[in-house]
C-alpha cells in the first residue's frame, strides 16, 4: 500500500479504527510516540498558563524555549517565495497556529465572548503549559512554522493566522475568517492538550455539522473528515505516535460542534491535538525539537497526499 494514498477509516462509519488499519500497512505504533486531545468540557486547554519562554525564531524578551533550530526559526519578514513549481503549486493552505504567546498579558480581551454560530465562546485561551513551563502557544507557532517551510518547499502558498505578530489572538471568528478569506484549498489548527497525565495519543478534530446563527458548516463536513484522515494516518507513520488513549475511542479522530474555528469555517478545515503537555512522556516528545520536526512532517504529508487526491 502507497502510504501517501492511505485514509485511516474511521469507527463513526463503521470502518476499522486508524490503529488496525496502520498496523495492517505494516507501520509500527510505539507507546513513546503519543500525543494528546482537548481537554474534556474545555473549549481548548483552559485559561491559565506558566510564563511562557521565547516564540522560537522571533525576536522578542521573552527568554528563549527548548530546541528551536531549523525550519521554525524562519523570521516574520522577508519570508521567501514558495518554490515556483511543486506539487502543491497553486494550493493555498492557512495554518493557525493556537492560541498567542501575548494571551496571558490580555486575559480581558481574550475573555470577550463572540459568536460561534450555535452559541457563544471566549475570543481565545492562554492554552497550556508542560509542568516545566514550555506554553502550547511556543509549542504550535514552533510546529507552524516548520510546516510552513515544508508545504512552501513543495509549492503551496501559506498563510498563518498569527505569527507572534499581533500582541493577543486573533479571536476564534477571525481566524476562521482568516481562512475563507484567503480561500484556503485546506486549513490546519495546530494545538496540544493539558489533560491528565497517562492521558496520551494525538487526534484529529472534526468539524460537525452545523447551521445556525451565522454558522454553515453543511459543504465541509465531508472533505474536513477525508482532510482530518489523511492526516492522522500521516502523522501516525512520520512520528510512530499511537492515536488517543482518551478521544475518539482509537481512531485518531473527534467531530466536535463547540469549537468557533470550525463552525465558522466555510473552507475545508481540522485541528491537530499533537499531545498531551501534562503527561511526562508526551511533555518530552512535545519540547524535542527533532520530534516537532516529524510533526510538522506527518500534518505536511497529510496535508499533500489530500489536496493531490
Amino acid at each position: 500500500m502507497r502510504y501517501d494514498d492511505f485514509v485511516p477509516p474511521t469507527s463513526r462509519t463503521g470502518r476499522r479504527p486508524v490503529l488496525a488499519a496502520v498496523a495492517l500497512a505494516g507501520v509500527c505504533l510505539t507507546v513513546a510516540g503519543c500525543g494528546g486531545g482537548p481537554l474534556p468540557g474545555d473549549p481548548k486547554g483552559g485559561t491559565s498558563r506558566p510564563p511562557a519562554p521565547a516564540s522560537p525564531g522571533t525576536p522578542s524578551p521573552r527568554p528563549s524555549s527548548p530546541g528551536t533550530t531549523g525550519p521554525s526559526a524562519a523570521s516574520t519578514s522577508a519570508r521567501p517565495e514558495p518554490a515556483a513549481r511543486g506539487p502543491l503549486t497553486g494550493r493555498t493552505v492557512v495554518i493557525d497556529p493556537g492560541h498567542n504567546p501575548g494571551n496571558r498579558e490580555h486575559t480581558r480581551e481574550i475573555n470577550r465572548q463572540v459568536a460561534i454560530g450555535n452559541g457563544r465562546k471566549e475570543c481565545d485561551t492562554t492554552g497550556t503549559a508542560t509542568d516545566a513551563g514550555y506554553a502550547e502557544a511556543l509549542f504550535t507557532l514552533d510546529v507552524s512554522r516548520r510546516l510552513r517551510t515544508l508545504l512552501e518547499e513543495k509549492g503551496a502558498r501559506v498563510v498563518l493566522t498569527q505569527d507572534d505578530d499581533r500582541p493577543f489572538g486573533p479571536c476564534v471568528d477571525e481566524r476562521a475568517r482568516i481562512g475563507n478569506a484567503a480561500g484556503a484549498d485546506a486549513v490546519v489548527s495546530v494545538h496540544a492538550d493539558g489533560s491528565a497525565t497517562g492521558n496520551r495519543g494525538f487526534h484529529v478534530i472534526l468539524p460537525a455539522a452545523v447551521s445556525e446563527g451565522g454558522a454553515d458548516t453543511t459543504k465541509i463536513v465531508a472533505p474536513s473528515r477525508e482532510l482530518g484522515e489523511r492526516i492522522a494516518g500521516n502523522f501516525v507513520r512520520v512520528t510512530g505516535s499511537a492515536p488517543s488513549n482518551y478521544i475518539g475511542g482509537g481512531t485518531g479522530l473527534d467531530t466536535r460542534d463547540d469549537l468557533g474555528g470550525l463552525n465558522l469555517s466555510t473552507v475545508p478545515k481540522v485541528f491537530i491535538e499533537c499531545g498531551n503537555m501534562r503527561d511526562p512522556r508526551d511533555a518530552a516528545l512535545l519540547t524535542a525539537a527533532s520530534w516537532r520536526q516529524k510533526a510538522a512532517l506527518g500534518i505536511a504529508d497529510g496535508i499533500g497526499s489530500y489536496l493531490k487526491r
